[in-house]
């Protein structure tokens, strides 16, 4: 701690794990030009508290330092996690079609089933992605969202009667939508 220094910021009353064996944790962090200049009780890092320091009361909260990952997908995966599947490694279409029919009758109204992940048709017996009947077999009343390598995705008819997809609905600009013989769109 530098007694002279005033922080930019405070952050007190918290559970702070400092990432340090020799001190794991702290109430209070002081801070200025972006570095620690103060990690301890709430005390301590009040005493470089000047006029212009913004001070957050953190009331009890956990902070957790140097935690960053552009990519990490938190949100969906803390609040949906459970409806999520993921047919990598699955042997045959018919696995994964069981599969999904197995979480769609898990999965509450009106969640969708989304099906993530890095798998790929030529991993099933069958060499083949599933089609529109299939999925809707599957899911019949479940919005089914499948996503296949990443950059496109496949939709029952339960998901696009959600999302007000028709026959008549235009394709976004870059985008393309296959059409069963019956013009229904089949995915999109």
């Amino acid at each position: 701690m530098k007694p002279d220094a005033i922080a930019d910021l405070i952050l007190f009353n918290g559970r702070l794990h400092t990432v340090d064996r020799a001190k794991p944790r702290a109430s209070a962090v002081a801070i200025k030009d972006g570095r620690f200049i103060a990690v301890g009780n709430d005390a301590q890092a009040m005493a470089l508290r000047g006029a212009g320091t913004q001070v957050i009361d953190l009331m009890g909260r956990t902070v957790i330092p140097g935690l960053n990952d552009s990519h990490l997908h938190l949100i969906r995966g803390g609040l949906n996690y459970n409806l999520e599947l993921r047919w990598e490694g699955v042997p045959s279409l018919a696995d994964a079609l069981r599969l999904l029919k197995e979480q769609a009758l898990r999965t509450p109204a009106p969640q969708w089933v989304r099906v993530v992940g890095g798998w790929n048709e030529f991993q099933f017996a069958e060499k083949r992605m599933p089609t529109l009947e299939e999925l809707n077999q599957a899911a019949p009343d479940t919005p089914v969202f499948v996503l296949h390598l990443y950059d496109r995705a496949l939709l029952n008819r339960a998901a696009l009667r959600v999302v007000g997809y028709d026959r008549n609905t235009p394709n976004p600009p870059g985008a393309r939508s296959s059409a069963m013989a019956t013009a229904t769109p089949r995915a999109c």
